[in-house]
């Protein structure tokens, strides 16, 4: 049954991600005063570049071409190990949090060498800026997980969960302030403003992706649509357990499903509404924002070495 729900996972984070992307993109459009294209548009732009035949630059090698199956794959892997419907992990192995930074890591290192493996400059850029952003706020992801796994007693998001959902995972105003400084750290890597770019900038917002086209380009904007749920779907995991099944019985995982959907949805909306209401800095000034998370996340480890 726990494979079941791990293929159940990782498929329907799949298949959800483009219209979470879609829904996302219409709450923009209502809060700039404009129509917008339906929730449905994703899926859409993605079935026309599968038809597409794919154009790869002169001088590209193989890891240009191995980036957007391993972008892709990696955040499959994380949605099947997370305990998203249950307060367990499908895949214990996957489910690790050691293991889930690693293949977080992974895409992002393979994006920024596939900008050094492309031809273009301006993909280089983009590569640069992403693995800043890495630098920026993988400290604060870190030092959290740090925290949640000494105060639940385990590496294993599952035992996290269930700790939490029991309120078990001590001491409290530690767990508190370190769901506080891992919000912020989500946010930021789901890509919102300000940590992100203008969509005219095409080139230097997404780096390589400006090198793809046809179905490579389609499995890289599926895999950042992935990536934004995932992200979403690990805060939600082990910070708002509350409503996921405690057993594998097909009704209490259906019941866990629902109460998945209605918590995800919740903070993709919030992220949304607060990505429309900030306002746009200076790239290079973005240290200044993290630097900020990763002081939150300090202070849920004093919280937890004072036993507070």
């Amino acid at each position: 049954m726990s494979v079941i729900v791990a293929i159940l996972q990782a498929v329907l984070l799949v298949a959800a991600a483009p219209l979470v992307s879609g829904i996302t993109r219409k709450i923009r459009a209502k809060m700039h005063s404009r129509t917008g294209t339906d929730i449905f548009q994703d899926y859409r732009d993605l079935a026309k570049l599968w038809r597409r035949c794919e154009v790869r630059e002169g001088g590209s090698g193989l890891v240009s071409r191995a980036m957007p199956p391993v972008f892709l794959g990696s955040f499959v892997l994380i949605a099947a190990g997370l305990p998203l419907f249950m307060q367990a992990c499908p895949v214990p192995i996957l489910g690790d949090i050691i293991t889930i930074l690693y293949l977080m890591a992974l895409p992002r290192f393979m994006f920024a060498l596939a900008s050094i493996d492309s031809a273009g400059s301006y993909t280089a850029i983009g590569g640069v800026r992403e693995l800043l952003v890495g630098v920026l706020v993988e400290p604060a992801l870190v030092l959290v997980l740090f925290v949640m796994a000494v105060a639940a007693g385990s590496t294993n998001t599952g035992l996290m969960a269930a700790a939490t959902g029991s309120l078990q995972a001590q001491p409290l105003v530690a767990v508190v302030v370190a769901g506080v400084a891992f919000a912020m750290a989500c946010y930021i890597e789901m890509g919102k403003l300000p940590f992100d770019l203008a969509e005219a900038e095409q080139e230097i917002q997404e780096g390589p992706l400006a090198a793809y086209s046809g179905p490579s380009l389609a499995m890289l904007k599926l895999g950042v649509s992935v990536k934004q749920l995932v992200v979403a779907s690990l805060l939600v995991a082990l910070f708002l357990p509350f409503g996921a099944a405690v057993d594998a019985s097909p009704a209490a995982v259906l019941a866990g499903m629902l109460a998945y959907g209605a918590k995800v949805l919740a903070v993709m909306v919030a992220a949304s509404i607060i990505e429309n209401a900030v306002m746009r800095v200076r790239y290079k000034l973005l240290g200044r924002y993290t630097w900020f998370v990763t002081g939150i996340a300090l202070l849920s480890l004093v919280f937890l070495v004072i036993g507070i």
